[in-house]
């Protein structure tokens, strides 16, 4: 892609969604790192990431989805497993811009929204009643993102395409945690 180059903040990123059949460029040489991603190319990505798996639900409750479309199957997915149920019981926005507090949270969910260990929430602009709260902490505290700023994640701002193959690319390199070894038996007793 001649847009994405090696010092930018996700080269490696755009090439390992490449790489992996997460997402392709918006044309043969360009991948347009600077290009608002809606709802329905967020949860796109996330059920590519996850292997494209069919979704056990054949029913589509969303008037705003059509059956048979590119995103139909990761919608339905991600309905299914948690990680969305749309803006309303029948509409899903597919459209709609996602911006950054909802793309954490889908990431959250995605990997079973486990509570942040971070105590201290560093951004401002993040109220830690918010139902973004605890994804942004879980974002910060495993590396998805650093924020917009030392003190800002911009919850509101909208989601890049750069930006959204980023927390991808960094969510996937979290390492699973290690299970408890089970004990064995003392052989002196």
């Amino acid at each position: 892609f001649l847009d994405v180059n090696e010092p930018q903040f996700y080269h490696d990123s755009v090439l390992w969604a490449v790489e992996n059949g997460i997402t392709n460029g918006v044309d043969e040489t360009h991948f347009d790192p600077m290009g608002v991603c809606n709802r329905a190319q967020v949860v796109t990505l996330l059920w590519r990431a996850a292997g494209s798996p069919v979704p056990g639900r054949a029913e589509n409750p969303f008037t705003d989805v059509p059956d048979g479309s590119w995103y139909t199957d990761a919608v339905l997915w991600a309905v299914e497993n948690g990680i969305t149920n749309g803006v309303s019981a029948d509409r899903f926005a597919p459209n709609e811009v996602c911006n950054r507090a909802q793309v954490v949270t889908f990431l959250h969910r995605a990997g079973g929204s486990p509570d942040p260990e971070l105590e201290e929430n560093p951004f401002t602009d993040v109220d830690g009643r918010s139902w973004y709260a605890d994804p942004v902490l879980w974002a910060l505290e495993k590396g998805v993102t650093t924020g917009a700023s030392d003190t800002t994640f911009n919850p509101n701002g909208q989601c890049l395409r750069a930006q959204v193959v980023t927390f991808l690319y960094r969510a996937d390199q979290i390492p699973e945690p290690e299970p408890e070894p089970l004990p064995f038996p003392d052989p002196e007793k």
